[in-house]
C-alpha cells in the first residue's frame, strides 16, 4: 500500500515582500515532488508583524497566512507551525529556493520510516569572500555534528510539537538549539537525523552584503563573553531583527 501523508511548508517572513514571490514559486515548483507521491500539501506563510506588503505577496500566492505580532523568529516559526494540519512540517526561510530534487530527497527520506528530522548543505545565490569562507565551515560541523540550517528543516510534526518547538528564549540560534534537542529524541526513538547534501539549498546572501565581518564578530564575541545570554537579547541580535533589506 503506497504511503499517504500531508506535507506543511512553513516560511517565516518579516518584511520579505521582494524576495518572497521568488521563494513562493521555488516551493511550489519542488512541490511536484510530493505531488509525484500522491501526498497532499499545504504552505504557511507566517507575516511576523511586517511593515510592508509581505502578505499581500502571500495571499496573492494563494498560500495560506497567518499572523505573529511579537517579531522573533522563533515565534513565527511556531505559529506556523501551530496552524498546520500535516504530518510533517517543513521549514523554509523566505529568501531561501528549494529545488524539487531536494524535495525528493525530503520525500525519500520520509518515505524510508527511519528518519525523524533533517536538514541540507546550504549554497549562496552570491559569493563573496566571507561566503567562500563561511560556507564550507558551516557545511561540513551541519554534516559532522548534525546541525540543522534554520533555512531549511523538516521533522515530524507530532515530535515538533511534543518537544515544543523552537525555544522562546533564544532570537538567534534557535535551529541549533532545536537539532540539540531533535537528536536527543532520535537517540530515544532510534531514529536518525539527516543533513542531506546531493542538492543544496540556494539562499540569499544579502546579510552578507548589508553587515560586516565586525558585525558578526561582535556577536560571536558578545556570545562568548556573555555565556549565551546575547543570544537571548534582540538588541544584540539586531543582524536578524533591524529590518534591514
Amino acid at each position: 500500500m503506497a504511503l499517504h501523508l500531508k506535507i506543511s511548508i512553513v516560511i517565516p517572513a518579516y518584511n520579505e515582500e521582494k524576495l518572497l514571490p521568488d521563494t513562493l514559486r521555488s516551493v511550489q515548483a519542488a512541490c511536484a515532488a510530493l505531488d509525484a507521491r500522491g501526498w497532499e500539501r499545504e504552505i504557511i506563510v507566517c507575516d511576523n508583524n511586517s511593515t510592508d506588503g509581505t502578505a499581500a505577496v502571500a495571499r496573492a500566492a494563494g498560500v495560506t497566512v497567518v499572523f505573529e505580532p511579537i517579531n522573533q523568529i522563533s515565534r513565527a516559526r511556531n505559529t506556523g507551525a501551530a496552524a498546520t494540519t500535516g504530518d510533517w512540517l517543513v521549514f523554509v526561510d523566505a529568501d531561501s529556493f528549494p529545488s524539487v530534487e531536494l524535495f525528493q530527497e525530503v520525500a525519500d527520506e520520509i518515505a524510508g520510516g527511519q528518519t525523524l528530522a533533517g536538514g541540507c548543505l546550504l549554497k549562496f545565490d552570491a559569493s563573496n569572500k566571507l561566503a567562500a569562507q563561511f560556507v564550507p565551515l558551516w557545511n561540513w560541523l551541519s554534516r559532522c555534528i548534525r546541525w540543522m540550517a534554520g533555512s531549511f528543516i523538516f521533522c515530524e510534526t507530532s515530535v515538533f510539537r511534543q518537544i515544543g518547538g523552537f525555544s522562546l528564549e533564544l532570537f538567534a540560534s534557535e535551529e541549533l538549539d532545536l537539532s540539540r534537542r531533535l537528536k536527543a529524541e532520535a537517540r530515544r526513538m532510534k531514529r536518525k537525523i539527516v543533513i542531506l547534501h546531493k542538492h543544496p539549498l540556494v539562499t540569499s546572501s544579502r546579510k552578507l552584503h548589508l553587515y560586516t565581518l565586525g558585525d558578526y564578530f561582535s556577536l560571536f564575541w558578545k556570545t562568548i563573553i556573555r555565556r549565551g545570554r546575547s543570544l537571548k537579547d534582540r538588541k544584540d541580535c539586531y543582524i536578524w531583527y533591524d529590518g534591514r533589506r
